[in-house]
């Protein structure tokens, strides 16, 4: 569970949650939070025009920048209550390449659509809510997608791995720890000993740590 974000659903009285994190640039593919027909929505990337995905306000932020990391808070009466009643209106269709067995029962994979499939993401229920609420977070302390391969300079287990490194180190050091090795080292503090960064003082104030470790 996540204390601060279930808490903020609460203070609000929400019966619905998604936790976001500001886009990098308007190339970067992940779907936003705006409304629709003005009900809340999870727009995807791939349904936003230039126009819009790389509209600005005053202040140079991106207009549809609220990105949706698929973080999401319900409450047990809105699932019941609102959701699973109306759960067969939210299937929608996707056109797929769908592999199939041929005449010689190999598998065959199709170059083109060949068939049809009933889809419904966990986000589709925001349009539902009559009181959601919406959380800004950090990137660099939330946010470390894996969906491109080792060795790729960005949303890769490289790139997640040095986001965990760099916060767990950032966590020992406001503790009062010191870290020894190599930067590129990793720096591991496990979640039974702290969920971000508290209780750390006794643990390490005033100690010298050697990178790589684990603190567990």
């Amino acid at each position: 569970a996540d204390p601060r974000f279930v808490g903020y659903c609460l203070s609000k009285n929400a019966d619905c949650g998604n936790k976001c994190v500001w886009k990098a640039s308007p190339e970067e593919k992940v779907g936003v939070m705006a409304k629709k027909g003005g009900r809340p929505s999870v727009v995807e990337y791939s349904e936003l025009d230039d126009a819009r995905k790389t509209l600005r306000d005053s202040n140079g932020r991106l207009v549809f920048g609220a990105g949706n990391i698929c973080n999401h808070f319900f409450s047990v009466d809105f699932l019941t209550e609102v959701v699973v009643p109306k759960m067969s209106t939210m299937f929608h269709l996707a056109h797929k390449k769908i592999p199939y067995a041929g005449e010689d029962g190999k598998p065959v994979k199709p170059e083109s659509n060949n068939g049809v499939k009933l889809e419904a993401f966990i986000f589709d229920v925001f349009p539902m809510s009559s009181r959601i609420a919406i959380l800004e977070t950090f990137r660099e302390e939330e946010f470390a997608p894996v969906k491109n391969a080792p060795g790729t300079a960005s949303d890769s287990p490289d790139s997640a791995r040095s986001m965990v490194n760099l916060l767990c180190r950032k966590w020992v050091e406001k503790a009062g720890g010191k870290i020894d090795g190599d930067a590129n080292a990793v720096v591991e503090v496990s979640p039974l000993v702290s969920y971000a960064g508290e209780g750390l003082t006794e643990r390490v104030a005033g100690k010298t740590i050697s990178a790589p470790c684990h603190l567990e």
